[in-house]
């Protein structure tokens, strides 16, 4: 097999049906399920749907409506700056019930759909994705971003209420696709011969084969395997987002990763995030 370059993936059309699934859950679950704890730190089930609605709101607001952003001076932690954002909006949310949570979410996830449907894949990033490296990112990356935001905080819910995975495989395999793109990033301080490979071969229906090769300006990602990888990693796409998105204990990756040849070079997927942390 040979390695070819990977085209843009295109989102858009899956957060209409994806957020509607979601909402049908949601609105299904138990009186008790909503003060379940989850993998997102100390949020439980009703926490981590607030930080969807301002996920939601927040990207109408400043995308669609050009409503200024907080202002980061760059002088503090971003990654703090970030949490502080969070925690601040959902200590206010607080003081809503879950039906409150779930009509905002219904409301402003089919706003976020239509205005995402609308957006135009080549134009501009309104945010770099700093996860990946970039100081500019195109448009249909940031979108892509976002979904993966609502992608793994919705499963996050799923996964503590006891509810089966979205419908669709064509929804995480694109979720994959776009969070893939910042192991070149978390690969940068690997030092490597030139022409090193190392191969991720990502079982089940969302899956695929991808190659993280050492070039002379860093790590590059491409589709496919070479003949001869220095490095195979084996794991199966619910494995992936989860070691992605930190979802995944550090001790539970060695039994879920499978590794063959220069075991070194895997190394850091361990450590690779597609989420600010």
């Amino acid at each position: 097999m040979t390695l070819e370059a990977i085209p843009p993936t295109d989102t858009r059309a899956f957060f209409r049906p994806l957020s509607a699934e979601f909402v049908a859950l949601i609105r299904s679950l138990p009186d008790d399920a909503w003060t379940r704890p989850t993998v997102a730190g100390t949020w439980r089930v009703r926490d981590v749907l607030a930080h969807l609605v301002d996920v939601s709101a927040r990207r109408l607001s400043f995308h669609r409506d050009r409503h200024p952003p907080p202002a980061f001076d760059g002088r503090g932690d971003f990654v703090a700056f970030i949490n502080d954002l969070n925690a601040r909006w959902i200590a206010v949310a607080g003081r809503m019930s879950p039906r409150v949570l779930t009509s905002l979410y219904a409301a402003t996830s089919a706003e976020l759909a239509e205005f995402i449907e609308q957006l135009p894949p080549d134009a501009p990033a309104l945010f770099p994705v700093s996860w990946a490296g970039e100081a500019s990112s195109a448009g249909w990356f940031d979108i892509g971003r976002e979904f993966t935001e609502i992608w793994h905080h919705q499963q996050q819910i799923r996964d503590a209420a006891g509810a089966p995975p979205p419908s669709n495989p064509d929804w995480l395999h694109a979720f994959l696709l776009i969070a893939l793109r910042g192991l070149p990033h978390a690969y940068r301080d690997r030092s490597a011969s030139l022409g090193y490979t190392v191969v991720l071969r990502i079982t089940g229906p969302s899956g695929g084969a991808w190659t993280i090769r050492r070039d002379r300006e860093g790590w590059s990602l491409w589709a496919g395997e070479p003949a001869d990888p220095s490095a195979i990693a084996e794991l199966t796409d619910d494995t992936a987002w989860r070691l992605l998105f930190n979802a995944l204990p550090a001790s539970a990756v060695p039994g879920r990763v499978l590794v063959s040849g220069k075991a070194e070079l895997v190394e850091p997927l361990g450590r690779a995030r597609s989420v600010i942390v």
